[in-house]
Parts: C-alpha cells; structure tokens; sequence
C-alpha cells in the first residue's frame, strides 16, 4: 500500500517506520528540515518495544511531491490539523482513505470538513510513549493499540483492510463500530496523564507511585468518566481507575506529550485534553475540578513560555 504520513514526530515517525519496515511504500512528511534530512541519509530508525531497526522511507518536507496516495494518515497535533488537511489535497485520489489521528476532541471532524467525511476515519492510539531522540531517530517505550472506526458509521470493510495493513506492520489493532467509544476510552487515559505529568514534570510512573499525585490524576480520569457516561457513550471501562492504573502501569518511563512539549518550551494541546472535559463537563452543567485545575495550570506555564520567547 502506499502510504503518506502527514506529520513525523514522535508517533507518526513510528507508523512511518514499522509500516515501512513492512513492506509498504511509506512517504514521511513534515516541516521539521533536520528530522526529514536525517531519513533521507541514513534512513529512519525506530527503537524501542518493537526492537531496534533503521528504515529506508521516502521523505519530504512538502506533501505534494508524494503524489496520490491510497492512505493518507494526518498524524499532526491537533492544533496544526486543519493546516495539514489542507496539505493533503494534492495526495487525494478517486479511492483515497484518509486515516486522522491526534488526542483528545473534535480533530476529525476538522479534518472531514476539509478533505470530505466519506473519506475520513479515525484512529486513536494509546500505550507507546514515544519520543525523538534526535533527528531521524524515534524511540518508544510501550507498543499497546490502535483503534480505528469509521466516522459516523459502523465497521466497513475499508476499515478491515485498512486494519490488515497496521496488523501486518506488528500493530496490535482493534476496530469499533462507535466513534465516541473509540475517543472517550483513550481520552480517560489521556487526561490522567497528560496534564497531571506536565504540571509535575514527572512521568507516568512517578504520578501512580505518589498517592497524592495520584489523587489528582485519577480524579482527572474519574470525571473524563463520569462526563462520558453522563453523554450516554457506551464505555467497556468498569472501574476506570483501575483501568488508567493498569494503562499506565504499562508505560511507567513514558512521559506524555504536553510533558514533552513543556520541555521543549511549546505549546501543548491540553486545550483537546483536559480542556476538552472541563468544556464537556460544564455543557452538562457537571463539575470537573480537577482537570480545571490542571488545565489552568498547564495554560499559566504556557503562558509564561510565550511571555519568555517575546521578551528575549
């Protein structure tokens, strides 16, 4: 198959990797020169649960030199999707599936209203807690799920055959018939990671093992929870600080990407995070003072970030 990646940092560098380590013609794409640079030389490497190996992919700064492609995946953060949905265009073709990716709310519908929802699924993965390590090099320290869904529509056979492709790159790969499941279940995760690590500067290890930490985060998951049932979305979570625990437990050393982002002194995308439940919560007239707390946080360290940068 032939696949374009919109968006190789940390995890679209991962796809990128096994899919074309699987035999796939992979196209890498992204803004940042030094990253795409180093592929072109040396090939990309990908360390890490899936083993250590270097990888010959196509790569470029500019998605149209990739040409049409049978799946574009958009693997951006979630701030910078409706640029790279705009970028694909030159890639979309009579039979062209585009696969969207980010954390947290309302990506793909973004994505859908650019490039056609009867093209668009989603994806939402959890459980890799990747990271470069330099250009041209990724490492990721779990290789848990993918899940994929249809956008508004239950399991096609697109989805399956998309499925295959991901399964066959050593994925581990499960499909949904519900959209909202599919996001809900990886965004509980993300909110009691996320911003709890960021404000903290700690790992996700670190947050289970101290007991109030640990408070603060799982209450951050309890009300993304409590907001989702309230919503009437159908959960396979029955005790869902255990669930988190469990998730987490699985990728101890991991640092989340808002965590990675404040290291880099950027924004992050706790807005689609822990924001997103604060908002969901108060559409609801619910309470969620745990993740009001944290996103206020997360955002008065951004702040200072951009004060910084404007200052210097």
């Amino acid at each position: 198959m032939k696949i374009v990646i919109i968006g190789t940092g940390a995890m679209g560098s991962i796809y990128a990797g096994l899919l074309g380590d699987a035999g796939n013609e992979v196209w890498a794409i992204d803004t940042w020169q030094a990253h795409i640079d180093a592929i072109r030389a040396r090939g990309l490497r990908v360390e890490g649960a899936s083993g250590d190996r270097v990888v010959k992919l196509n790569a470029s700064t500019t998605a149209d030199e990739a040409g049409t492609a049978e799946l574009v995946i958009i693997a951006t953060k979630a701030m910078h999707v409706e640029a790279a949905a705009a970028s694909a265009k030159p890639l979309i073709g009579p039979t062209t599936t585009v696969l969207t990716i980010q954390n947290g709310l309302g990506s793909a519908h973004k994505v859908a209203r650019a490039l056609g929802s009867e093209r668009v699924i989603v994806g939402v993965v959890g459980g890799f807690g990747a990271s470069i390590r330099a250009p041209g090099h990724v490492h990721h320290n779990g290789w848990e799920l993918v899940r994929l869904g249809e956008l508004g529509r239950p399991v096609s056979a697109r989805i399956a055959h998309i499925a295959r492709v991901w399964r066959d790159a050593g994925f581990k790969v499960k499909t949904y018939d519900d959209i909202d499941q599919l996001v809900w279940e990886k965004l509980i995760c993300n909110v009691c990671f996320s911003g709890p690590c960021a404000v903290l500067e700690w790992t996700i290890g670190q947050v289970i093992r101290d007991p109030s930490a640990w408070q603060v985060a799982s209450g951050c998951a309890q009300e993304a929870y409590d907001v989702a049932r309230a919503r009437g979305i159908a959960l396979d979570i029955d005790d869902v600080v255990l669930y988190v625990r469990e998730f987490g437990l699985k990728i101890p050393e991991a640092r989340p990407s808002v965590l990675l982002d404040h290291m880099a002194r950027r924004r992050s995308e706790i807005d689609v995070i822990n924001g997103a439940v604060l908002a969901a919560a108060r559409a609801l007239d619910l309470a969620a003072p745990y993740n009001a707390v944290i996103t206020a946080l997360v955002k008065a360290r951004e702040a200072e970030f951009e004060h910084q940068s404007t200052s210097s």
